[in-house]
């Protein structure tokens, strides 16, 4: 039962019978001798806090000078000590027990934008912005989304861009920034470094609009921009991989059709805050809050004091290429075509001719877009009802319920319907193992 051999109870009866008692013998190492004791250790503690914890040859000078100096015989021993054996001490546990160091974790700090929620008060021009990546394919990276949303009329405005550094990221911002019709008053982002950086701070420095970022643990902070990159850009676009050199054909995709049909043909939810008995809030969507943004932007009080100097409804409205009447044409579409034919004179090709014969229109440059202020710049070079002809011509029939809406051919448009990379998300069946878990 003991899991000795008989010689060793043996021996253990006998040593009982000699002594009267059997107790436990320490093994006979070989050990030297001890100069410093505890006394001594908790002494080195009590310098090495006074002093701040110096190197290994200062302390020991001052160990030094306190028994030779100062005459302090208690450091008689510790004045000898040498500079290896002293760091031996200090990583022994009876040093560690008096001269333990508690440090809370020291945050890296960034001076850029406000960590705080922004508060519109019912004012357009507060913008919730977000990055959607497109995924890699062996070691070649994908485009970048961005997304920006204003958070009271939920105005979209969608770039691309290969990359998200500052040589990429900027001019496609700054481009983006002229394509609202109303001035940029904040912009709030999540802490990712393609947003929180001295160049984008410069940026909105120039506009005059502050600059916030989000909130730990809270995630409502940018919920907005979050729920439209999957409603908007995952749904249009999908999670397949697309190549980083579709970027520019991409984001011409998105001036010329994406972004006139999200705010001119696309209804969203505007919510009623409502307060029960408990005071819960809690959000009621109904049937008459859905609004396009361009009628939510109308309906607002005195809506045209927030437009951009010199800019009007009707300006925006013709620039945009967008009508409402989406089913006949109109005299805004007949001006618009007008504006567009006057333009291809200039030497500009239409998108829809460069794209339908697999070519690339040649945009302006980015810098000559960003530092012209007029608004026509960086808005549609056709007409909208010119891109929904484009579309029926390219893919043939169009499965939606709007004729006219020219999202469902945007791979069409692009020239790209057939190309790998756009293959939709592959969903693999589960493992039996996990079906197993998630039963039990």
């Amino acid at each position: 039962m003991s899991g000795l051999s008989l010689p060793q109870i043996t021996r253990l009866i006998r040593r009982h019978r000699e002594e009267g008692r059997i107790q436990l013998r320490g093994g006979r190492r070989h050990r030297f001798p001890r100069k410093y004791n505890e006394a001594d250790v908790a002494l080195l503690a009590a310098v090495d806090q006074a002093h701040q914890w110096l190197s290994g040859p200062a302390t020991k000078r001052i160990l030094e000078r306190e028994f030779t100096v100062f005459g302090q015989s208690e450091f008689q021993r510790l004045a000898q000590i040498s500079v290896s054996h002293l760091y031996n001490l200090r990583r022994s546990v009876r040093y560690r027990r008096c001269a333990a160091r508690w440090q809370p974790t020291r945050p890296a700090a960034v001076a850029i934008g406000e960590r705080r929620r922004p508060d519109p008060q019912g004012r357009p021009g507060y913008l919730r912005v977000d990055t959607v990546h497109q995924g890699d394919w062996e070691g070649a990276e994908g485009v970048y989304h961005l997304n920006a949303a204003d958070a009271v009329t939920q105005w979209e405005v969608v770039g691309c861009t290969a990359r998200i550094s500052e040589r990429f990221l900027v001019p496609v911002l700054e481009a983006m920034l002229h394509q609202f019709p109303f001035a940029i008053l904040g912009f709030h982002a999540d802490n990712s470094s393609e947003f929180i950086n001295r160049t984008v701070a410069r940026l909105l420095n120039k506009l005059l609009a502050e600059f916030t970022k989000g909130r730990p643990y809270h995630t409502l902070d940018n919920a907005l921009v979050e729920g439209k990159n999957g409603a908007v850009i995952r749904k249009h676009m999908g999670w397949g991989h697309i190549p980083a050199q579709h970027a520019e054909r991409i984001d011409q995709f998105y001036r010329n059709s994406l972004n006139p049909y999200l705010n001119f043909h696309r209804p969203c939810g505007f919510a009623q805050l409502r307060i029960d008995e408990r005071g819960r809030r809690k959000r009621i969507y109904r049937p008459q809050d859905y609004r396009t943004p361009y009628e939510k932007l109308k309906s607002l009080p005195e809506a045209d004091k927030y437009l951009k100097p010199g800019l009007s409804f009707e300006q925006a409205v013709r620039r945009l290429g967008a009508c409402h009447e989406r089913h006949r044409m109109c005299p805004a579409d007949e001006a618009c075509q007008r504006e567009a034919a006057a333009r291809n004179q200039d030497g500009i090709a239409p998108a829809a001719a460069v794209l339908k014969a697999g070519g690339h229109q040649q945009a302006r440059p980015r810098t000559a877009i960003a530092n012209n202020p007029a608004p026509h710049v960086c808005w549609p070079q056709l007409p909208f009802r010119e891109l929904d002809i484009a579309a029926v011509s390219e893919g043939g029939s169009i499965a939606a319920p709007f004729p006219h809406t020219p999202i469902p051919r945007f791979r069409s448009i692009l020239g790209l319907e057939n190309a790998r990379e756009l293959a939709p998300r592959q969903r693999f069946p589960k493992r039996p193992f996990e079906v197993r878990l998630r039963r039990g």
